[in-house]
């Protein structure tokens, strides 16, 4: 009778990972538009008086709240409030593998088709700077660089090492992140948004 109910548990919708329901959510979108009859991926300056990240580029999008349905609603309710825009003209194409930045941060994107006539002047002026966008030719062609960042893990001050083998000369284990860089125009893209960039390129090359 256990193992069965157990095997039934097991068989259930589990969470993406260990600690899902706790950690901090993010929803984005990808937006594809048509410029001169070309498709752009379009971009946010994020504005310059925000508190957190002022002036990085990134894609619309943001905390999935406790009302939001799903990640996809989140992302369709961010994105309507930063670019101004009419969530019946967001066309949802697809969505990505989330990404896991850490046990405690995950990301989930999608992919939609916006109307950039009708971003252009309606952007949310508190939140967003600018906006732009870049060919996606562009960025088939080209080889964005990457740089290490080393990650050392920091234990609290009343850590209890008294509980752990070795004490305080535990060897924390560091690991190693891959930034990735995209240089247009005067543009920096890298960091998550880069990261995300990247995935989607690959498989749509």
């Amino acid at each position: 009778m256990f193992l069965e109910k157990l095997k039934n548990d097991l068989n259930q919708n589990q969470s993406l990972f260990i600690g899902e329901e706790t950690a901090y959510r993010s929803a984005i979108l990808i937006p594809l538009v048509q410029v001169d009859e070309e498709w752009h991926i379009l971009f946010e300056v994020r504005s310059f008086t925000m508190r957190k990240q002022p002036g990085d580029i990134s894609f619309p999008g943001g905390r999935i709240d406790a009302s939001d349905p799903s990640p996809l609603a989140a992302a369709v309710r961010e994105t309507t409030e930063e670019l101004g825009i009419d969530p019946k003209t967001i066309h949802i194409v697809g969505q990505l593998s989330p990404y896991i930045a850490s046990s405690s941060f995950v990301i989930y994107p999608f992919v939609a088709t916006i109307d950039y006539n009708q971003i252009r002047h309606a952007y949310n002026k508190e939140e967003v700077e600018e906006v732009f966008t870049v060919p996606l030719q562009w960025l088939f062609n080209y080889e964005p660089y990457m740089h290490l960042v080393s990650v050392e893990p920091v234990p609290s001050l009343d850590f209890p090492f008294d509980k752990i083998m070795n004490g305080s000369q535990y060897q924390w284990r560091t690991r190693t992140m891959e930034e990735w860089f995209f240089d247009y125009d005067k543009y920096t893209i890298w960091g998550l948004t880069a990261r995300i960039l990247k995935h989607f390129l690959e498989i749509i090359k």
